[in-house]
């Protein structure tokens, strides 16, 4: 294991509800931040580094800064979609081995679910001036969630892999989301039809929302918001909590090609450049917190990343195998994902909160000892221009 451990995860915090009426995305990212500072044991003027991916009303970090009253020596503004908040782990990462910072804040803040948001109905061409890319894709109508449709109907096209297989994800994050009292009151919230947990059958009986992925393997549309703070080794050893060092990372971005594979995603990059940094393995990491804006995403993420070969993705989630008490198997998504837990637009700092918690013991579908957890971002739109962010993290 490469024995770097120059930057750590020492504060962390979720926005408690996903129907928050009246608060603006501001006031979660903030609410978020001074829970996280409380966490690691800091305070306000510690911060001297500010990511924003410029989500509400944070101007890309600026306005955020001015708000807060900061003054930092990094502002990143980094925003490649939901894997905006693994790029800037990474980049929080190096800025800290540098010696540019010694404590970094990532936070994000929506209100997607209050705003009525229609999320999976974006790149619709809606009239005004093209671009380079709307002349290329938006005359054919199609929609962020039929982008991901065709992923899926390509991948059952070329694999032999079924929708009964895929239903093993939602399978095993509901099962998650059902032990997450916030999850729980997420899908009470937002009027989901059964707040328990679901079968394969479940998932095949629900109604199509576009051909063929059905309406429980897409994820919600929430709230929320979350803030990580990141600090450097000196720091991290006076922190109220123990540190999750970030070990490994990788960026990358995939977009259409005419000779391209609509079914390998940016992760075939992002995902190998992070094990080789880490100098851990696949079959070494406990868990995994994968981007599930929809099933597919996750089985795509799961092959290129490499915890299962090409197309094999369907028997390895088949059945809820991915759920936290199956010993000696991977663990996905135990927050409940994006498919049960919240799903705010961008993601990707969820993964890192919950990652965190598996490693801290506190996450509420604990697995015994873990000890090595990776977080992979996809921003963007799976089979058209996305982003994949892989971040691996490590406890003492």
């Amino acid at each position: 294991m490469n024995p770097e451990r120059s930057a750590s995860i020492v504060g962390i915090s979720e926005y408690p509800l996903r129907l928050a009426r009246g608060v603006s995305p501001m006031e979660i990212k903030v609410d978020c931040i001074r829970a996280a500072l409380d966490d690691a044991g800091l305070r306000w003027s510690d911060i001297d580094a500010v990511y924003d991916a410029g989500d509400g009303e944070a101007g890309g970090g600026l306005q955020l800064s001015a708000y807060l009253g900061l003054r930092p020596s990094v502002i990143d503004t980094t925003q490649v979609g939901g894997s905006s908040y693994e790029f800037q782990a990474a980049h929080a990462l190096r800025d800290i081995a540098a010696g540019k910072c010694r404590v970094a804040i990532l936070s994000y803040g929506s209100t997607a679910a209050s705003n009525r948001f229609a999320i999976g109905t974006g790149g619709l061409h809606r009239g005004g001036g093209g671009n380079w890319q709307a002349n290329m894709e938006m005359p054919y109508g199609s929609t962020l969630i039929a982008n991901y449709a065709m992923v899926k109907q390509r991948h059952m096209h070329e694999y032999g892999t079924t929708t009964e297989q895929l239903a093993g994800i939602s399978v095993s994050t509901r099962r998650h989301a059902m032990r997450n009292p916030e999850a729980v009151k997420a899908m009470t919230d937002l009027e989901f039809v059964g707040v328990n947990e679901i079968t394969a059958a479940d998932v095949l009986e629900s109604r199509i929302v576009a051909d063929p992925l059905h309406l429980l393997e897409c994820c919600m549309i929430s709230d929320g918001g979350g803030a990580v703070v990141i600090a450097s080794a000196e720091v991290a050893r006076d922190a109220r909590k123990p540190p999750v060092w970030i070990i490994g990372s990788g960026e990358a971005t995939k977009y259409c090609e005419n000779d391209g594979d609509i079914t390998t995603s940016a992760g075939a990059q992002s995902g190998p450049e992070a094990f080789g940094h880490a100098g851990v393995r696949p079959d070494e990491v406990d868990i995994a917190m994968i981007y599930d804006s929809f099933s597919i995403t996750v089985a795509v993420c799961l092959e290129d990343i490499g915890f299962c070969k090409k197309g094999e993705a369907g028997d390895f989630v088949a059945g809820g195998r991915l759920a936290f008490d199956q010993p000696g198997r991977l663990t996905l998504n135990t927050d409940g994902g994006g498919l049960s837990s919240n799903h705010p637009g961008m993601r990707g700092i969820f993964l890192l909160i919950e990652a965190t918690r598996q490693l801290r013991g506190e996450s509420t579908s604990q697995v015994p000892d873990a000890r090595i957890a990776l977080a992979h971002g996809n921003g963007g739109m799976l089979g058209s221009t996305h982003t994949g962010g892989t971040v691996i993290l490590a406890r003492d």
